[in-house]
């Protein structure tokens, strides 16, 4: 056997010409196909034909089948290119995808992995898009600006695997609040039970970037990672477009109905009571489940942040009073809120708030 020869598969329908050879023996032949694929074979599982056909065909002068190849592009090289092995071209041919047993649902996920746990204030994050099926996934990643949209990556994801689609630190969590999945599912060489499109969005909280105990174990990573779901068992995760005819049985419902009723008391309560203050603990260990890695003054800030977004809440309630609770302790987050108030929130008279009722560490502010 020998380059040029045209050589048929013993274990299956097929064959092509001999373009090379590899292993230390020359155990594996290079078979390339009328397309161009080279097939890396064991030689023991080759024959030499003088068909074209690879089974009972006409006979085709090898010399002139080489010189049609060479038209057509297939062999990139000249007779007379002494120096060219086809042994080094590289070897085009994949395997078909494998399927697992109840692989034909569709499942996807968007997951977030921290690059370095240990260091959860610091550290990157990377995105994966996981294809948890037996289907070809084409999607389409993208992120709210304003009104209209951004892409952020688009690809076809193997069956059965997940993609990296990028690395992000914490000045991009913004950007994650309103994201958008399109994918569209399919096989390829054979058939297959057609899958309807999937088009969801979803709404990413950038405080769970801070909380250790949101990365979780699961099946996809060896370390813990934030997995959002994008179709599970073929039904699309519940996306953020509302339905005006879903919407208006929803709230037709007893239980939309309850739910609206038990708003209404709420609401009314507020109204009748607004004297009735509203008590916030700045504690840290109040705010935040686990203050891992982060430091004093990162601390601070998100101490100061819940400040800011209450105020803001209570912002169209003239005479609410607030209370922040901030201990004694050496006075450092006391100080801050009092700066904060004096310079930001010049309107909001402040004082000490009651000592029986709220002890010597509490800042009472009245809205204006």
């Amino acid at each position: 056997m020998k380059k040029g020869d045209k050589v048929r598969f013993l274990s299956e329908i097929g064959g092509g010409i001999v373009a090379g050879f590899q292993g230390k023996n020359n155990e594996i032949v290079l078979v390339e196909d009328e397309d161009g694929f080279q097939v890396p074979t064991p030689v023991n599982e080759v024959v030499v034909i003088d068909t074209d056909d690879y089974s009972t065909g006409r006979i085709v002068d090898g010399k002139k089948r080489l010189e049609e190849q060479q038209k057509k592009n297939i062999i990139h090289v000249a007779d007379d290119d002494e120096d060219y092995d086809p042994a080094d071209r590289p070897v085009t041919f994949k395997a078909p995808a494998e399927e697992r047993k109840g692989g034909n649902l569709l499942n996807a996920y968007l997951a977030f992995v921290p690059v370095n746990p240990q260091d959860l204030t610091s550290t990157r994050f990377e995105t994966y898009f996981v294809n948890d099926s037996n289907y070809y996934m084409h999607f389409v990643y993208s992120r709210a600006e304003g009104a209209s949209w951004e892409l952020v990556h688009t690809a076809e994801v193997d069956p059965n695997t997940k993609l990296y689609i990028n690395e992000f630190g914490r000045e991009d969590l913004d950007g994650l609040d309103r994201i958008c999945i399109q994918l569209m599912a399919y096989k390829r060489k054979k058939n297959f039970i057609l899958k309807p499109t999937v088009d969801v969005q979803l709404r990413i909280d950038p405080m769970k970037f801070y909380k250790l105990h949101t990365f979780q174990e699961n099946d996809f990573f060896e370390q813990h990672a934030l997995v959002y779901p994008v179709v599970e068992n073929d039904k699309p995760a519940r996306t953020l477009a509302i339905n005006p005819d879903k919407l208006k049985q929803e709230m037709l419902s007893k239980t939309a109905l309850d739910a609206l009723q038990q708003k209404s008391t709420k609401q009314s309560a507020r109204k009748e009571d607004k004297n009735a203050p509203v008590v916030v603990d700045l504690h840290i260990d109040q705010l935040l489940d686990t203050t891992a890695g982060m430091s004093h003054t990162e601390m601070l800030n998100y101490q100061l942040d819940t400040v800011r977004k209450t105020l803001a809440d209570h912002a169209k309630e003239p005479g609410r009073k607030i209370i922040f609770i901030h201990g004694k302790g050496e006075g450092v987050l006391r100080k801050a809120v009092i700066d904060l108030l004096r310079y930001r929130y010049k309107t909001y008279p402040y004082q000490d708030a009651s000592f029986q009722e709220y002890g010597y560490g509490a800042t009472q502010v009245t809205i204006k």
